[in-house]
């Protein structure tokens, strides 16, 4: 595996820098390794409070965790702060799971009860997860209600949609940038608009 990366970002400089001299793009390459490095070696640091993280998962940029719950992480998760701060908060009791090559760059997770996410799942800066009401719409000092959250394998969440309690997101769906998701999204659709609606069948 750690061959076919090496071979895929060998490729991926020499479209990027195609003039550039070998030795540039072996200094390229090298800075690509050394960066990569760093970003598992604190990725360790910063999930260390998560109940399991699985091989290869890498933190760009310090994101903001607060973990009282059980965090899964599967392999070759991406948790980047590159544009927005990333910020993951699981209460007590509740549980996150974060499928294997699942992309998170600067979105606000929430956690109260129970939210899933799938595989292959890619959430934009700004997106917005959250599984309860945070307090009571009749009384600001009561509990809001709370329901998990499923996203399924393949799904694309773009910049500042909003996935409120309650929701499945189906496979390979894809919801709107400004959208906000209070009811399920059937599979390979898109969706978008406030409250979220079908547009189409992808």
């Amino acid at each position: 595996m750690v061959s076919t990366i090496l071979n895929s970002k060998i490729l991926e400089i020499k479209r990027e820098h195609p003039s550039a001299s070998s030795v540039r793009q072996y200094y390229l390459l090298f800075t690509t390794i050394v960066s990569g490095a760093f970003r598992l070696l604190t990725a360790k640091w910063y999930l260390r409070k998560c109940r399991e993280v699985g091989s290869f998962v890498s933190v760009n940029q310090k994101p903001k965790l607060m973990v009282h719950g059980d965090v899964y992480i599967g392999n070759y998760v991406r948790i980047w702060s590159a544009i927005e701060r990333c910020k993951i908060f699981v209460k007590r009791n509740a549980s996150l799971t974060i499928g294997d090559n699942t992309r998170i760059n600067g979105a606000h997770i929430s956690v109260s009860k129970e939210v899933r996410i799938g595989k292959n799942v890619r959430i934009s800066p700004y997106v917005l997860i959250m599984d309860d009401d945070f307090h009571d719409v009749s009384s600001h000092f009561e509990d809001g209600k709370t329901r998990p959250i499923i996203i399924e394998d393949d799904v694309w969440l773009a910049s500042k949609c909003s996935v409120l309690k309650g929701v499945t997101i189906g496979k390979g769906a894809v919801v709107a940038a400004g959208a906000v998701v209070t009811k399920n999204v059937l599979p390979y659709t898109l969706v978008g608009g406030v409250p979220a609606k079908f547009i189409k069948n992808i």
